[in-house]
Order: structure tokens, then C-alpha cells, then sequence
């Protein structure tokens, strides 16, 4: 789990499809406030380049981005808030949301975390570092993570979530340098983002069965509000 928690059951997975474009619109939108051209705004580039990866239908995306820019006269504002706390069996969690009204998240937030303890900011942020993460795959038979790594600038690189995969963590300003050179190093950039990894992970392997279902239900049910972007987890693996 480390870095971003995902669903892991196929049915959960194929039923989250929608909510999966829903929350790539959010991200689409929040960027193309700073323009609607992909190739100027560094930020768009990576969420469309993320959204097309995953087949988000193009008049969805075309839809977001002139949505965002403000050229379809709708007025577009979310609020980014995060929320940090424990799921059940002192797991740390942070939830990264986009809404349109905190008044509204922030009570769901409360009633969900009730299985687990909502802290204050900064009560387990503390135990994560602010990444940059790269998913990427080899484009050629000799390509080499480790190699790709230091010449594109990243700070480290590991096994990615998908078998084949390696994921490249860099400094948060880093992360569209890096993300831009790696093809050069022969690696197909899957998807880039900023995201949160924790320092001092839980071995699953210490939780019994039962537990660690608690916890992946918790998760579950924090990933399936419309207003949660990501959840990061301090459980390893």
C-alpha cells in the first residue's frame, strides 16, 4: 500500500470507473485555472496525460479543461483540504480532498473516521515526506530504472504498484523535469503526481487477518466519498 492506497478487489475496482474520471475532471479543473494549454501549464500536462492513460472519454477532459479555464462562463472553486488520523489499529491515514464545500466534507469526514480517530493537521503528516511519484514502465529491453533514475534526477526509484512497473520519487518541484526526461532514459511515463509516503511504515504482515480487513473496509469506505481524492497510508508494501 505505502505511498497511495487503491483498491484492490476487481469488482471494487471496475464499479469505481466513473468516480475515477470524476475525480481526474477536479484535477483537470483546479490546473486549467492556471491556463487551458497543456504545453504551457506543466501541471495540466501531467493530469491529461494521466486522464488519457486511462481512457477518459475526450469530451470529458475536453469538457474540464475549458470548464476550469473559465471559457464556458461557469464559475469553477474547490477547496483543497486534508485530513489526517488513524484507521482502525493506530494505521496512519491521510485523506486528500477537492470539494465544493467544506461545510458538507467535513462532517462525512467525521462520521467516516469514527472506525478509525481523525487527528488535528499535523498530527501524523509529521510520519510522511512530501514526494513527488513517477509510475513508469520500460520502453526498451535494456532499459534501466537505476540508470534512468539518475539521469533523469530523481531521488530514488523502486517497484511500481503494476508488475514491470518502477515508481520514481523525486522533489515536489522536480516532479515535471524528471516526469519530461525519462522517455529519453527509456521508460514510459504512466502517471505523475504529488503525493505523500510514509516514513515508518506498518508491516501488514503484524496485523492478523481480521485486523488488517478492518483496515482495508476503513479505507474503502474514505475512498468512496466523491469529495476524496487520494488516501495515503502508513502500511507497507
Amino acid at each position: 500500500m505505502g505511498a497511495q492506497w487503491k483498491a484492490k478487489h476487481k469488482d471494487v475496482a471496475a464499479n469505481a470507473k466513473g468516480r475515477l474520471f470524476g475525480k481526474l475532471a477536479k484535477e483537470i479543473m483546479m490546473a486549467a485555472r492556471n491556463g487551458a494549454d497543456p504545453g504551457s501549464n506543466a501541471r495540466l500536462r501531467l493530469v491529461v496525460e494521466q486522464a488519457r492513460k486511462v481512457s477518459m472519454p475526450k469530451d470529458t477532459l475536453d469538457r474540464a479543461i475549458k470548464k476550469g479555464a473559465g471559457l464556458t462562463g461557469e464559475s469553477v472553486h474547490f477547496d483543497h483540504v486534508m485530513y489526517e488520523g488513524f484507521a482502525p489499529h493506530r494505521v496512519a491515514v491521510m485523506v486528500e480532498c477537492l470539494t465544493d464545500n467544506v461545510n458538507r466534507t467535513a462532517p462525512e469526514m467525521r462520521v467516516l473516521f469514527r472506525k478509525g480517530q481523525l487527528g488535528t493537521s499535523g498530527s501524523v503528516s509529521w510520519d510522511f515526506d512530501h514526494l513527488g511519484m513517477i509510475e513508469a514502465e520500460p520502453a526498451t529491453k535494456d532499459a534501466d530504472a537505476e540508470v534512468a533514475a539518475i539521469e533523469a534526477g530523481a531521488q530514488d526509484f523502486e517497484p511500481g504498484a503494476e508488475e514491470g512497473t518502477s515508481l520514481f520519487l523525486t522533489e515536489p518541484a522536480d516532479l515535471d523535469l524528471v516526469s519530461r526526461a525519462l522517455p529519453a532514459q527509456g521508460f514510459t511515463v504512466l502517471s505523475a503526481k504529488l503525493g505523500y509516503r510514509p516514513k515508518n511504515p506498518v508491516d501488514p504482515a503484524t496485523l492478523s487477518a481480521e485486523d488488517l480487513e478492518e483496515v482495508e473496509a476503513f479505507l474503502a469506505a474514505i475512498d468512496a466519498n466523491d469529495d476524496v481524492q487520494n488516501v495515503y497510508v502508513g502500511l507497507a508494501g
